[in-house]
């Protein structure tokens, strides 16, 4: 046993601290059922689960008013949502028969991944600036795919690997973790529900009516984990219309229901069946420990949304020696005792 606290320690520390290059342009590693089963042994795996788990748990039980602290670091980041919106003014729309999506989405791209790499080195320090490489990988494919016109949750993890970057470079400080949900994947958020509606992106590996949602699955984490323990809204509360009405700009998951029921007709029950039956949940403890298991099997396992997962340097696709726990996610080295 001593052996093996021994041997966790010391790959804590492989893990944990700054990581100051030398960095590189990513590359895709998943190309089979065999590359998927390593990755999830991998470094990256290990370090993005454990910030998903970090960011869940520091937000358990809080609402998105309370107070935090959005620091100059958090704002600069979160001026990248305002210079996409912004591209989206002067881009006008493709006329003519769009059957998958906009083709103007394309146009978007293009100029995203044209400009990304100054916006990113605009608030990054000398130190910090080589990084952007592997940070602009991240963020272009944010987005969604440029070339399909369609979103998924394979794009949703980008952004979360962009934001885990910035904190494994020393751009963002554990005094972030609250700013980087309810400031930061907020915000991003609101834009790709603006770009879902106005380029009208396919559901990218959509299982409709049986999936949680056509776009996303972390607002549903970080949503349920909002509300654990929460004295006023139960998991059969977000079916109904007025309790989203009253809650949804504080609470993630019930602004995802308001989404929702704005884009959907029908019955809740028919267009959305999955949500319905997490309903039943008793508690939101549960909904949110059966979300993350979810997540691990419907997305970080499966080999369609992983195989466009780029690796670089600051998410290695190297094996993970040691299992830890999924919540490990450090900035500093543990001291060892």
């Amino acid at each position: 046993k001593q052996w093996y606290q021994r041997r966790v320690r010391a790959n804590l520390r492989s893990m944990s601290g700054i990581c100051k290059g030398p960095f590189v342009v990513p590359t895709r590693k998943v190309k089979s059922q065999e590359d998927v089963n390593a990755w999830i042994k991998s470094k990256a795996y290990a370090e993005l689960l454990g910030f998903i788990t970090t960011l869940n748990k520091a937000i358990k039980g809080k609402s998105a008013n309370c107070t935090y602290s959005v620091s100059a670091n958090i704002v600069a980041v979160g001026e990248l949502f305002q210079k996409v919106d912004a591209l989206m003014d002067d881009i006008p729309l493709k006329e003519g028969d769009q059957r998958f999506g906009n083709k103007a989405f394309s146009v978007l791209g293009a100029q995203i991944v044209e400009k990304s790499q100054e916006w990113i080195e605009d608030f990054l320090t000398d130190d910090t600036k080589p990084a952007v490489v592997e940070l602009k990988a991240y963020f272009d494919e944010s987005f969604g795919s440029f070339v399909r016109i369609d979103y998924g949750t394979g794009h949703e993890i980008n952004f979360i690997a962009f934001c885990c970057c910035l904190y494994k470079i020393g751009h963002l400080d554990e005094s972030d973790w609250l700013a980087t949900v309810f400031y930061l994947f907020v915000r991003y958020l609101d834009l790709m529900r603006k770009i879902q509606l106005w380029y009208k992106l396919e559901p990218a590996g959509s299982q409709g009516v049986w999936g949680l949602d056509d776009y996303q699955f972390l607002p549903f984490i970080f949503g349920s984990s909002q509300l654990i323990a929460n004295p006023e809204i139960t998991p059969q509360d977000f079916v109904n219309p007025n309790v989203v009405a009253k809650h949804h700009e504080n609470f993630i998951f019930l602004g995802c229901i308001k989404f929702i029921n704005d884009v959907k007709t029908g019955p809740f029950a028919e267009h959305s069946n999955q949500l319905w039956n997490i309903s039943a949940v008793q508690t939101w403890s549960k909904v949110n420990s059966g979300l993350i298991k979810m997540y691990k099997a419907e997305v970080l396992a499966k080999q369609p949304v992983i195989q466009h997962f780029v690796f670089g340097s600051i998410l290695s696709f190297e094996e993970q020696k040691v299992v830890l726990p999924s919540s490990t996610f450090s900035l500093h080295p543990l001291k060892t005792v």
